[in-house]
């Protein structure tokens, strides 16, 4: 029998124990979910979010899981992500972890689309995580080496890859902000991965959540049908790829945008043949 190799055990590829993480929008929905999926797995972890008593809740729950705190800050204005980065320094110590997940959205007709939903929908999803990765590189590349890169990871979405399919009201800021994030995801891979700080985006499909609701209230059938596995997300689905993205099994992965949809990108309504 051939001898095997301990580094490729799971315990030592997805081993997550003594790092440290940032979560943006960390208090609801995904950003909760991939908050506990570190918690769970040895990581210590800040989350923010823009509303204290969301962080308060949120700090709650989170805190049975692991070594958690959590900090009510606004990642849009410079002022609330200086505060944020000190809160960084003095709680976690150093940073191998950013994940860039606050987001907003925002639907209207075309001819009701007002020019200041579109900006906060772009300034929430592509500018803050723009000023905010470049503010905590300096974190970030201390915590790096060619062994063991630091992370970025930033939230996108499958609508993101491709025009909604299903939506309440047009979405034109959201659609086009996580475009280009998903960009701006590849651009900062190639600036960054010289100073070992991978940069990665996960695109996701439909998951439960507060942004959710209406739609799989009305809509839940039809999202089904358009998905190959025939069905909507599941919260460790979006653990599992958090914990990769920042796991020894990802230190190679820089610059991907990764689906985590199940299939409805590529399918965009595509049925199987049968045989008649």
């Amino acid at each position: 029998m051939s001898e095997t190799n301990p580094d490729f055990s799971a315990s030592k590829l997805f081993n997550l124990k003594g790092k440290t993480a940032l979560v943006t929008g960390g208090s609801s929905g995904l950003g909760l979910i991939m908050a506990k999926a570190y918690l769970q797995n040895g990581v210590k972890v800040l989350i923010t979010s823009r509303r204290q008593e969301k962080c308060d809740m949120a700090l709650k729950e989170l805190s049975q899981y692991g070594d958690c705190q959590a900090f009510a800050a606004d990642v849009n204005k410079a002022d609330d992500r200086s505060k944020l980065l000190a809160k960084v320094e003095d709680y976690l110590g150093g940073l191998n972890i950013l994940l860039n997940n606050a987001g907003a959205n925002w639907g209207a007709p075309l001819e009701d689309y007002p020019d200041e939903g579109f900006a906060k929908v772009m300034d929430t999803n592509l500018n803050a995580v723009f000023s905010l990765t470049r503010d905590t590189v300096p974190l970030l590349s201390k915590a790096a080496s060619a062994a063991d890169p630091a992370r970025v990871i930033n939230i996108g979405s499958m609508d993101g890859l491709h025009v909604p399919v299903v939506q309440r009201v047009p979405t034109f800021a959201y659609s086009a902000s996580k475009a280009a994030l998903h960009h701006l995801t590849r651009a900062l891979a190639v600036e960054l991965g010289p100073r070992h700080i991978t940069v990665n985006a996960v695109a996701p499909g439909f998951f439960e959540s507060r942004m959710t609701d209406y739609i799989f209230e009305h809509y839940l059938e039809d999202i089904e049908a358009d998905c190959p596995l025939g069905r909507i997300g599941q919260a460790e689905e979006m653990a599992g790829i958090a914990v990769y993205l920042a796991s020894r099994a990802g230190n190679y992965t820089n610059g991907a945008v990764i689906p985590v949809d199940g299939g409805t990108n590529v399918s965009k309504g595509v049925k199987p043949w049968t045989q008649s």
